[in-house]
């Protein structure tokens, strides 16, 4: 009896492990502006970030080397779940009617579930490399707080999380989950830190940002010489880190297809849909492919489709560097939708910084809208998406049901399995 190969089955392609990181921003015809000082807003120095970062990520946020060759102990921790499956949705194509052809780069296999792991990974190795013993980070839904947590246990890092209050009391199964890990976690705004206490007393009911959660961080690592910081997204080297996802989309693709018409990712931080999409611009640069990318972000935190184009601190506290990005303004609280890694009030320079250059659309989707399209997904493909992945789903639903045999590619950030109970809210109808 001979059985089928179970890759070609299940149209699942897999690659090799990337070896180097991409950087785009070396091969744009515009540089990034760069980041300014809080104080002086003059562009800010390696020795300016020192207190906040790993000397090896300070370096790659200027880079302007178009690859960086990845650790082998980052390599090898990242082979425990990488190469990430690239998946052609056959049943979600048949479900909403296209003749489109819909591969799926599913980032749901990570050992928490998302994206969030390629940096994560990257991070603490270069600060244990520094001879870091704490990392302070911030978290919306709580995949980077996983994340991060899980990487510090692989490099006997601490890992202290301040997590968006929306979601601290929504999800605390992610709680759970750092706290296995080893990490330790907090609902933001806190009582712990003086940036915390001042949002408090603004506000005793406030629902948290992500804003709010960086300055509480941020303030703890700046004040232990023992300590560092990490960022889950926005920042380059986060982006740098995260283009493994595109490299091996790219090469998986190539396998099946000439490339991409569109390239659909929901868009938070930035970091994910940078991943995915920047190797294909390289494509398009280089011109071998002329790939359309679209960042999906929710209509309750609109910052490329609404926001301005502009010098903005990442934080409420303005404690950060001042960063060139799309942005509703440091002080915007969004609603405390389902998607707590989306509700962050700005969107990563390199990513914004593509925007504006001509490569890369925003399109704004709402919260029914995005679950809608993540149970049909559900029930067709048997992979429940993030509340985050729904939104970049539902976009490319509705291109597909308006354009025929073209190539598209979702980048789908991470599984649902602990977003259930936001998913049970949608099914009652009680969803706003």
């Amino acid at each position: 009896m001979t059985l089928p190969d179970a890759a070609q089955h299940q149209d699942i392609t897999t690659v090799e492990v990337p070896t180097h990181w991409y950087n785009l921003a070396a091969e744009l015809e515009t540089p990034i502006p760069p980041h300014l000082h809080p104080g002086t807003r003059e562009p800010v120095r390696p020795e300016d970030l020192a207190p906040l970062f790993a000397s090896g990520l300070i370096a790659q946020e200027a880079s302007t080397e178009p690859y960086h060759a990845i650790p082998e102990p980052v390599r090898e921790i990242l082979s425990m779940w990488r190469p990430a499956p690239l998946i052609r949705a056959r049943r979600f194509e048949e479900a909403i009617g296209t003749t489109c052809r819909i591969y799926v780069k599913y980032e749901g296999v990570s050992p928490v579930g998302s994206h969030k792991t390629n940096s994560a990974v990257a991070q603490a190795y270069y600060n244990s490399v520094d001879g870091v013993k704490k990392l302070t980070t911030e978290t919306g839904a709580g995949q980077w707080g996983s994340a991060l947590s899980f990487a510090g246990a692989q490099f006997g890092i601490d890992v202290e999380v301040w997590q968006v209050r929306a979601s601290f009391d929504s999800k605390p199964y992610r709680g759970h989950l750092m706290r296995t890990y080893g990490g330790t976690v907090h609902p933001s705004p806190s009582d712990l830190t003086e940036a915390g206490r001042a949002m408090l007393a603004k506000d005793p009911h406030t629902t948290g940002s992500l804003g709010m959660a960086v300055s509480e961080a941020v303030e703890v690592a700046a004040q232990d010489p023992e300590a560092r910081y990490a960022l889950g997204s926005v920042l380059n080297h986060v982006v740098l880190h995260q283009s493994v996802i595109g490299l091996e989309a790219v090469e998986q693709l190539s396998v099946h297809e000439k490339g991409a018409d569109v390239v659909f990712g929901c868009a938070g931080g930035g970091s994910n849909l940078a991943g995915l999409a920047f190797p294909f611009l390289r494509e398009k640069i280089h011109g071998r492919q002329d790939p359309r990318i679209v960042a999906v972000e929710p209509a309750a935190c609109p910052s490329i489709t609404q926001g301005e184009y502009r010098y903005d601190h990442g934080d409420v506290a303005g404690l950060t560097p001042l960063l060139k990005m799309h942005t509703l303004g440091m002080d915007f609280v969004p609603d405390p939708i389902h998607a707590g890694g989306l509700r962050y009030h700005g969107m990563s320079p390199a990513l914004s910084h593509t925007v504006e250059l001509g490569h890369v659309e925003g399109r704004a989707v709402g919260q029914n809208d995005a679950f809608a399209a993540g149970v049909q997904f559900a029930r067709s493909q048997g992979i429940v998406p993030a509340p985050e992945s729904t939104h970049a789903i539902a976009a490319a639903a509705e291109y597909a049901r308006e354009h025929d045999g073209e190539v598209l590619v979702i980048g789908l950030s991470g599984h649902g399995q602990l977003d259930l109970p936001a998913y049970a809210e949608y099914l009652s109808g009680a969803l706003a």
